[in-house]
């Protein structure tokens, strides 16, 4: 029976450490002594074991580490380094050297208090670790000052689209005022209405009607000069005179260049209102407010202008389009007989009040109130939102 064996226990049995409830209570100092002397004796716990050489055991393990012999049988591979030389800072690191002579100074220098030195492992940084460490404080506000400032910044371009619209607006507007006094519609109204002056001449409303709506037509037909030029009066004479032919030759390019710029104009307008739409909330009621707002300081001041002077602002009118002398007839020439002074007049003032009307109206249905303010606002926030994380 071996030293280590428990007396009555069959050779080769298994070895069991003796418990204090197993051995008589009176002598508790002896179980004690029984116990750590089996601690003592058993090699798994060897390692738990205090002694002086434990400073030189990490060295010691370290030398007993083998060349590992290759798995597939291809021979030795490169010997395995210890724990401290598998990475260089490691190695020269101040504070694991410093760590380790502290601990082999005595017990006082630390760890668990035992005495020993506490073994140095080896912790690589994982990949992701940088994404833990905090930025400083000034550059964690700095970029939400830029990220407030960028969500809060109105892009340029719907600005710039806005100011064209606004400046169409009035222009698309009087175009289309135009066009609407040269139908036949506005003539008919204007030749029976009461107190237009009558033709001292002979020609009767019905005589008006007829050359006038030659002269309507030859304004926004495709026809050359012949279309007037070849009309005669009941006399076989020609109805309109070669200057006469000549003047409506000038309105005519200066009417059919006016509705192609306005057509062009209206169709930018339609783009405008399009891309607005679907870039800047609110964009379409901006535009159109400032539009209309500058269409009725226009026309009021034109206005003004021409009631405190008619026949000047007349003047001044024809003077601007046409040639010094091309303009200008005897009372018994057939454009005076058809369109008399009053006519412009009224055309004038029919232009005007459709302008007037509606601009009024769009800026009534364009006035920045304090719910098209908020709508507005939210629209665009929830845009720039959508925006900011599409990006």
């Amino acid at each position: 029976m071996s030293e280590n064996q428990t007396p009555g226990a069959a050779p080769g049995a298994k070895k069991t450490a003796p418990r204090r409830a197993d051995l008589p209570s009176t002598d508790a100092a002896a179980a004690s002594a029984a116990v750590a002397n089996y601690d003592d004796a058993e090699p798994a716990f060897e390692w738990m074991a205090e002694d002086a050489g434990s400073a030189s055991g990490a060295s010691a393990l370290e030398e007993e580490i083998h060349i590992k012999t290759d798995m597939d049988g291809d021979g030795p591979r490169e010997p395995m380094r210890p724990a401290r030389s598998l990475h260089p800072r490691l190695a020269s690191d101040p504070a694991t050297t410093t760590a380790g002579s502290d601990s082999d100074s005595g017990s006082d220098a630390g760890g668990d208090g035992t005495g020993r030195e506490p073994s140095a492992v080896f912790n690589e940084p994982l990949p992701t670790s940088l994404l833990q460490i905090r930025p400083p404080q000034e550059e964690i506000d700095a970029r939400s000052a830029e990220r407030d400032s960028a969500a809060a910044a109105r892009p340029v371009l719907p600005r710039v689209v806005q100011v064209l619209l606004a400046v169409l607006y009035p222009v698309v507007l009087l175009v289309a005022a135009i066009r609407l006094v040269t139908t036949p519609l506005f003539l008919w109204a204007e030749y029976h209405r009461p107190g237009f002056p009558a033709d001292s001449f002979g020609f009767t409303t019905d005589d008006r009607m007829t050359y006038g709506s030659y002269a309507m037509d030859y304004l926004v037909n495709l026809a050359g000069p012949r279309f007037l030029g070849d009309l005669v009066n009941p006399g076989g004479k020609p109805l309109f005179a070669a200057g006469e032919v000549s003047h409506m030759a000038d309105v005519k390019s200066v009417i059919s260049m006016a509705f192609i710029v306005g057509a062009v104009l209206a169709v930018g307008m339609v783009i405008a209102i399009v891309y607005l739409l679907r870039r800047s909330s609110g964009g379409v009621r901006r535009g159109l407010f400032a539009g209309s707002l500058a269409t009725l300081v226009l026309v009021i001041a034109l206005g003004v202008l021409a009631f405190l002077g008619w026949d000047t602002f007349f003047t001044e009118f024809h003077q601007i389009f046409f040639k010094q002398g091309t303009w200008t007839f005897y009372l018994d020439d057939t454009l005076i007989r058809l369109f008399p002074g009053q006519f412009w007049m009224d055309a004038g003032m029919v232009i005007g009040a459709v302008v007037l009307v509606v601009s009024s109206l769009t800026l009534a249905m364009t006035w920045p109130t304090r719910n098209r303010r908020d709508a507005s606002s939210r629209s665009s926030r929830a845009g720039r939102r959508a925006a900011a994380t599409a990006a």
